[in-house]
């Protein structure tokens, strides 16, 4: 069987974590985090970059061990056995293909609201394109043109807000449980990091080069969430974000600036792009781990000769996506992502605890099962319910 080329550097692993984390957060999250814990949402934001930096450190360890495609899925599956490694996996794929659905949804309602869904299916048959050729160009004209248009929003935003030092230090100081609510919403944001981790194969020296990639990457969208959070909070105020179907042009509009609006839902699409381009090239890989163990139709672990790609993953999983981007609403699958997710990264943090130096391990398992069962409950019951399913087919399997 053809293996993946390795050619992925260092910076074009940042980016494709970037690429997959920032377009996701930013353009998709804090309205409904806002709706969760009004001003707390700033709290609630550090309580999800707790989790992910825990996450990301138990992934990069065991990403240094097992350096090919798969992620938690073949870590699940060497460290605690093959069930919880079929787990994991059912796990990501859901939860990720939600993802995907979401970010489609958002290239729809920012380009074309009218026709949102006909646009998301449109998005999604192009970045299936995409990945079936490469992404390493594509992926870094995205990333640059993202952080321009958020650079931007951020100096107009906080600029015409006047926020001052005290008052910074004074947003999101209310709390409660829906905090936590907000803090498994916006996880779903930070959980791109994990698409560097499921590029084992392709990456250059990948025992150093994807623990670097993930921490670069991590702390980078640490700082663009922040800086975007306090402004949106400082000009839109809490109960407006809540009620925001597009925050950062809300945000260029009240700020006196009502011409760059059309600027920053291009900036919106394309940065949806991007993290649609990066889930579905990790999504599409985990299948094609768990299609080479057989957990999968094993047609599906096939890679193309000349491309190089895992070309029948990709499309099965595009072909997904297309029919979940037509038909679904964009709040509800991103709470029915972050279940899927926190429940892989559960099992990373098990998996990286046989490892020994266990605090953060132990710490980033509490905290994403916490942060999955204070989801609202639509999502609760609906993920566990497919985790439930997944369980039922391996056992018949």
């Amino acid at each position: 069987m053809s293996g993946l080329v390795r050619g992925l550097g260092l910076a074009d692993a940042v980016v494709v974590g970037l690429g997959a984390m920032i377009g996701a957060g930013v353009f998709g999250v804090f309205a409904p985090a806002a709706a969760a814990a009004g001003s707390g949402l700033l709290v609630g934001l550090a309580v999800a970059a707790v989790v992910a930096y825990c996450n990301a450190t138990s992934s990069a360890r065991l990403a240094a061990l097992y350096p090919e495609s798969g992620g938690t899925y073949v870590y699940g599956r060497e460290r605690l056995g093959q069930f919880w490694g079929y787990l994991a996996g059912w796990s990501f794929v859901v939860g990720k293909t939600a993802s995907c659905a979401a970010m489609a949804l958002t290239v729809g309602l920012y380009v074309w609201p009218q026709r949102a869904h006909l646009v998301a299916v449109v998005a999604v048959v192009v970045v299936t394109a995409l990945n079936y050729v490469g992404v390493k160009k594509a992926a870094r004209v995205i990333v640059a043109v993202v952080l321009v248009v958020l650079a931007g929003v951020v100096v107009l935003g906080l600029s015409a807000s006047g926020l001052s030092v005290v008052e910074l230090g004074s947003v999101g100081l209310s709390g409660g449980f829906g905090v936590l609510e907000a803090a498994g919403l916006l996880f779903f944001a930070f959980a791109g990091f994990a698409r560097v981790a499921t590029l084992g194969e392709e990456v250059r020296d990948p025992a150093r080069t994807i623990p670097r990639a993930i921490s670069v990457a991590l702390v980078v969208t640490l700082v663009v969430y922040s800086l975007v959070a306090v402004t949106v909070l400082s000009v839109l105020g809490p109960d407006r974000l809540a009620e925001s179907t597009a925050p950062l042009v809300d945000v260029v509009v009240e700020a006196g600036f009502p011409g760059l609006a059309p600027v920053v839902g291009v900036g919106a699409a394309v940065a949806a792009l991007g993290a649609l381009l990066a889930l579905v090239l990790g999504v599409s890989r985990t299948v094609l781990a768990m299609a080479r163990d057989r957990r999968l139709p094993v047609a599906l672990a096939a890679v193309h000769p000349r491309f190089r790609v895992p070309h029948r993953a990709e499309l099965a999983v595009g072909a997904v996506v297309a029919v979940a981007a037509g038909v679904a609403d964009l709040r509800g699958v991103i709470g029915f992502s972050s279940f899927g997710v926190l429940v892989y990264y559960a099992i990373a943090n098990a998996s990286a605890f046989t490892l020994g130096r266990r605090v953060v391990p132990v710490v980033g398992f509490v905290g994403c099962v916490v942060l999955a069962v204070t989801l609202p409950v639509a999502s609760v019951l609906g993920g566990a319910a497919v985790v439930v399913v997944g369980g039922v087919l391996y056992a018949v399997r």
